[in-house]
């Protein structure tokens, strides 16, 4: 089956994981690993969602967080770890915006930097996810609005937010503070 708006990445150990999306006329929550050693396709345990323009990132100790997404017209705040050892997936505490099409930051303090996004209009939320306590909180709002972006953890633990749309293209960046909690401008690329 064809599968678009679907989240693929790939496992410290060369595995890829495929997660939901949609296909053949429906959305989906279904969950594939890809093997390239063995150039092999396997299901595994379905998300506990049925989501399409989720993030997933791999938290420390090897679980992969999803956040959020979207079905049909209706953003989610529902969150699930998939743990690769057991193979199951668990639903965990709910984002308290609803956004997809947003970026998602392994910071190096081991929590999980969600920013922006798209729930009917474009966002500028930041949350912070403890993996310790699987709790939400808030953290300072971005200075602009944007959704479809690139969040890069830099070696000094900060965050780089850049480019993305509000009800445009944008070539502003943000640099995220995870010591101070705060967003500053940095500037403007040359091309949106």
């Amino acid at each position: 089956m064809e599968r678009v708006e679907r989240i693929a990445f790939t496992f410290t150990n060369g595995k890829v994981l495929v997660t939901g999306g949609y296909g053949g006329g429906r959305w989906l929550n279904s969950t594939e690993l890809y093997d390239p050693s063995a150039e092999t396709w396997t299901t595994i345990g379905s998300m506990n969602t049925t989501r399409s323009q989720h993030i997933s990132s791999v938290l420390r100790d090897a679980k992969v967080l999803v956040t959020a997404g979207r079905i049909v017209d209706d953003s989610l705040n529902s969150v699930e770890v998939y743990d690769p050892l057991t193979e199951t997936w668990t639903t965990t505490d709910s984002m308290r915006h609803a956004p997809h099409e947003h970026a998602a930051s392994v910071l190096l303090n081991g929590k999980v930097l969600v920013a922006g996004g798209f729930d009917n209009i474009p966002l500028n939320t930041s949350e912070l996810y403890e993996p310790s306590t699987e709790m939400w909180i808030f953290t300072a709002s971005m200075n602009h609005m944007r959704w479809k972006r690139t969040a890069t953890v830099l070696v000094n633990g900060k965050v780089l937010v850049i480019d993305g749309f509000d009800s445009n293209t944008i070539n502003t960046a943000e640099l995220y503070d995870p010591l101070s909690g705060t967003w500053t401008s940095v500037g403007s690329m040359n091309d949106a």
